[in-house]
């Protein structure tokens, strides 16, 4: 058991209050942690990680204050009239990384150097050296770093990102743009007229004998095979939900298991597509099936913000200080530890600044803050920034994948009703994998789009190639499985001679019904709703009216009108985050949250979570924070393979979570971010502000104003930030709040979620009173705080992502290849059941 019998915890000091500005020199300043006022977040390989927002006035007194600021909200609803980073966005304020600069900081020298790479442009023939002559004298680089000194001092890439950060000499290029060397200028003048004469000049890499492009297996390939009931909602035959995902024998060439060699499971689920096939081979004589092949091509995200980071390594302090532009901050902050502790270079303490972000995926898992650390280190202790131009930008960020399709869809003629669904599909992953085996799956999972199949096998492969590297974008596989299926329902529908919203009506799928996976869709289904309401707009019922007066009018010129409905999927699979509410005894709110702002609006929406239960959106807005010392979970383990047992073994340890904390997406903030805000703020209400009220409210003479009453948690309400409920007299968040401290309630916590396509849940005992919560959550006020607790988590088993489940994102290694043999197999648990672990006597 554990008392927390304790002052409400502190805010850590915040980088605008911290004492920067004193005597001391930038290189004494930032050996002296504790005068900076940083809270250590983790020791990870032996280093001290800080991840905070800049400790500068770049950052403190820039985005703290003048980023983050209050906005005009509506009356009533405290909605916010418009985003908290709106104004020093559009009065160009210093909002992205790309902005920073070493005179930015006021504890680093105070010089800027600059980097840039040299890549490869052929990727079929060996690798022989760089050629610089074309330099003058005046125009030489301060610092070569080749694959030979990478290798030498012991610096490479994490693992996710494969090998040869720079390619060595004698080795083909594994793609496209593939980074030979590294050149370092400690000034800005020669950094530009280097660049630009090196960019002009034809023959700076040179190449040896021709070896033809790299030859390897697909960096994943997943089939989902599923033989449905007689209805939807009847038990499936087979399905990869309820049985198993089929993986190849061998991937290159593609060879599936033989029936006879494969277990029970797998063996059904190939004779299940068998017998797909041989139906679509030979139909019955009222199907229409119908072959269509679709591709698209490889697509930039076109971020505003191109990729960049600008970092120091200090050789004296062994300090490493990363100003990164990134989805992932945890992330970086984790491997970048790994990554030099592994070299020669020493380092004690890591310092990781994440800012707001554009990057629509491509920031997510992007290998140019781990370039940026390595050109630190070869950098003889300056700051120096490396930062993509526009047509860098083009040339080597992470693209959408791009795609070959083969469909086969079969339909009922007389009825219009789907039967069956077979595809084929590859997407190009590129030079390295990335998340190209997870948007393959996704892909797959998401092709049926928002219709009903009773039988399918759909096959997705993500290939190893030449080209650029592919890997998150917006979207994520989906749209060009999507974009396909309903191109062929068109077809379908002007086949059979029907009108497409006709058809789309007809093979909805419904609310309970199972997807190509056999996965149940979260909650009510409204694509009903949708489409009735745009069969009945006039651009629908009247379109051939109006193509037909507008073609008349514009000779040469055609009018059509289309429709299409989809539904997308979002998350990972395995989501995690952190939020931290406090309420001071003045009524001011205070939020921490891990999410990292990358133009989603993310910070505004979070503030708004706690309108809900403080009557006014928080007053203080701390992001991308991932150090959290009042809660130090340790994630471990898989979450996306791990299995029952191993998941009962670490329950056991009271500080275990299956995911520490994710990286900020497009949807994370609306669903997952806010969530976890909005249970731990309840929290900070039902078991502070809630008592202090009724407290405030029962003063008097046998029981005072509340006595006649029957007042209850239900009845409470804001009004205009007032506290009020059945009647009972409107106090103030300020009132409450000074109450709330006086009695030492609960006036902090701090949650973190998990959520695997369902909320874990725990039970936890505050102040006398237990509760089980679908968050994970530590009061951290002067109250008594324990968790004995039978905790549940989702269940275990291979990821099944359906159109409104969210998709994994970084594919385990398991995952990327064929399972071992295994000689039985536990069934996991229906979709609608959670696994209960066994009771445990810990406490979070």
């Amino acid at each position: 058991m554990r008392d927390v019998r304790q002052p409400p915890v502190s805010s850590p000091p915040s980088a605008a209050s911290a004492p920067l500005q004193d005597e001391a020199s930038p290189h004494q300043r930032s050996r002296d942690l504790s005068r900076r006022g940083f809270l250590q977040g983790v020791t990870i390989a032996g280093v001290s990680v800080f991840v905070a927002p800049l400790a500068s006035k770049a950052y403190a007194a820039l985005f703290e204050q003048r980023i983050i600021t209050p906005v005009t909200r509506a009356d009533g609803t405290q909605a916010p009239l418009f985003r908290m980073d709106g104004y020093a966005k559009v009065t160009g304020e210093k909002v992205f990384a790309r902005d920073i600069r070493a005179r930015d900081m006021p504890h680093w020298p105070q010089t800027q150097s600059h980097a840039f790479i040299v890549r490869a442009t052929l990727a079929d023939r060996l690798f022989e050296g760089i050629d610089l002559s074309s330099l003058d004298a005046d125009l030489k680089p301060d610092k070569v770093v080749t694959a030979e000194d990478l290798a030498r001092d012991g610096v490479a890439f994490p693992a996710f990102y494969g090998d040869d950060v720079l390619l060595p000499k004698g080795k083909t290029p594994a793609y496209l743009g593939h980074a030979v060397a590294i050149l370092i200028y400690h000034d800005f003048a020669r950094f530009h007229f280097a660049k630009e004469r090196l960019l002009a000049t034809p023959n700076v890499v040179r190449y040896g004998n021709v070896t033809g492009p790299l030859e390897r297996e697909p960096w994943g390939v997943f089939r989902y095979v599923r033989m449905g009931g007689a209805t939807p909602f009847d038990d499936d035959s087979y399905s990869s939900l309820k049985d198993n995902t089929l993986f190849p024998k061998e991937r290159k060439p593609l060879v599936w298991p033989k029936i006879s060699e494969a277990d029970l499971v797998t063996a059904n689920g190939l004779r299940t597509a068998e017998q797909i096939a041989a139906e679509l081979a030979t139909p019955p004589a009222d199907w229409l099936v119908m072959k269509r092949h679709y591709a698209t091509q490889s697509i930039d995200t076109a971020a505003l913000e191109p990729d960049n980071a600008n970092c120091w390594y200090d050789p004296e302090s062994q300090s490493l200080h990363m100003v990164i532009a990134s989805q992932s901050p945890q992330e970086v902050a984790q491997s970048t530890a790994d990554m030099i502790k592994a070299s020669k270079f020493p380092i004690k303490n890591l310092f990781v600044h994440p800012c707001y972000t554009v990057g629509y995926g491509s920031k997510d898992h992007a290998p140019m803050p781990f370039i940026g650390a390595m050109c630190a280190l070869y950098a003889d202790g300056k700051p120096v920034r490396i930062a993509n131009n526009r047509f860098e930008q083009f040339q080597t960020s992470l693209k959408r994948h791009a795609f070959e399709i083969d469909y086969t869809i079969a339909i009922n003629r007389q009825t219009g009703l789907l039967q069956s669904f077979y595809a084929n599909m590859t997407c190009d992953g590129g030079g390295r994998a990335n998340f190209s085996p997870s948007v393959a799956l996704v892909a797959a999972t998401a092709a049926q789009s928002i219709y009903y199949f009773p039988k399918n096998d759909l096959t997705s492969t993500a290939l190893a190639s030449r080209a650029l590297d592919a890997g998150s974008a917006r979207g994520y596989g989906t749209l060009q499985s999507m974009v396909a299926t309903e191109l062929m329902m068109d077809e379908i529908a002007q086949e059979l001679k029907l009108d497409p919203i006709e058809l789309r009506l007809r093979n909805l799928l419904p609310t309970g019904g199972k997807n190509t996976q056999g996965a149940i869709a979260a909650g009510a289904i409204r694509t009903r709703e949708v489409i009735e309401r745009a069969r009945k707009h006039p651009i629908w019922t009247e379109r051939a009216k109006r193509k037909a007066a507008y073609e008349a009018a514009h000779p040469g010129e055609r009018y059509g009108v289309g429709f299409a409905c989809v539904q997308k999927d979002f998350g990972t699979g395995g989501e995690a985050n952190f939020s931290r509410v406090e309420v001071t005894p003045e009524g001011r709110v205070i939020l921490y949250v891990s999410g990292t702002e990358m133009g989603t609006g993310m910070s505004t929406s979070q503030a708004q979570v706690c309108v809900q239960w403080f009557g006014k959106a928080a007053d203080e807005l701390h992001t991308a924070r991932v150090d959290w010392p009042e809660l130090p979970l340790k994630a471990e383990g898989d979450n996306f393979t791990m299995s029952q047992a191993d998941q009962d073994r670490l329950m056991a340890k009271p500080l275990w979570t299956p995911a520490f904390v994710s990286p900020s997406s497009a949807s994370n903030s609306a669903y997952f971010f806010s969530h976890t805000t909005g249970e731990t703020a309840r929290v900070v209400f039902e078991h502070g502000l809630w008592p202090a009220a009724v407290a405030i409210w029962s003063k008097g003479f046998g029981g005072g104003q509340m006595a006649p009453y029957s007042v209850r948690r239900e009845d409470a309400r804001w009004v205009r930030g007032m506290l009020t409920a059945n009647g009972m007299e409107p106090l103030s968040l300020q009132a409450v709040a000074k109450m709330a401290h006086a009695m030492k309630l609960v006036t902090g916590a701090v949650g973190h979620a998990f959520n695997r396509w369902q909320w874990a849940e725990a039970d936890f005992e505050i102040a006398g009173k237990k509760q089980r919560r679908p968050s994970t959550r530590w009061p951290c006020a002067r109250a008594r705080a324990t968790s004995p607790r039978p905790c549940r988590l989702p269940p275990t088993f291979r990821p099944r992502p359906s159109p409104r489940t969210p998709r994994p994102r970084q594919m385990p290694p398991a995952l990327r290849t064929p399972p071992p043999p295994r000689p039985a197999r536990v069934r996991p648990c229906p979709p609608r059941m959670r696994c209960i672990l066994q009771p445990r006597a810990t406490t979070r």
